[in-house]
């Protein structure tokens, strides 16, 4: 089992920045697919980041939707085993819940955003950016 358990977020206005924290607990983070997910009051859930922490893995296994490229960073485990998204330049429009997971699989591009392949769910933090 995996416990994950999201902090941070918050209420910022445009262009500032914010940093999630999702802290991992339980069985071993080899070989798992590590994303970020947010979501809008009657919107479906999306994708936001997405990392994977196989022994191979390289920078290249970092997906990003692309309404965040280039703002938006994730971070793999470190020695706290805490997966991180550091959102700068926030728009509005990333207004939303926002969820870590983690699911025991091989995300690639085609992979990285299909919810049903995440296992485990942190609870919902809100990020607030207003214009």
């Amino acid at each position: 089992q995996v416990q994950l358990v999201a902090s941070g977020g918050g209420s910022v206005q445009a262009g500032e920045s914010l940093r999630l924290s999702c802290a991992a607990s339980g069985d071993t983070y080899k070989n798992f697919c590590l994303g970020w997910f947010r979501q809008v009051p009657g919107k479906e859930r999306e994708g936001v980041a997405a990392i994977f922490t196989g022994a191979a893995a390289t920078d290249r296994d970092i997906y990003y939707a692309d309404s965040v490229k280039g703002r938006f960073t994730v971070s793999r485990y470190n020695a706290n085993n805490t997966l991180s998204l550091q959102m700068n330049n926030l728009k509005p429009e990333d207004t939303a819940m926002y969820y870590c997971a983690a699911g025991r699989f091989l995300c690639v591009a085609d992979t990285a955003f299909r919810e049903y392949e995440y296992n485990y769910w942190g609870q919902g933090i809100q990020v607030t950016v207003s214009s």
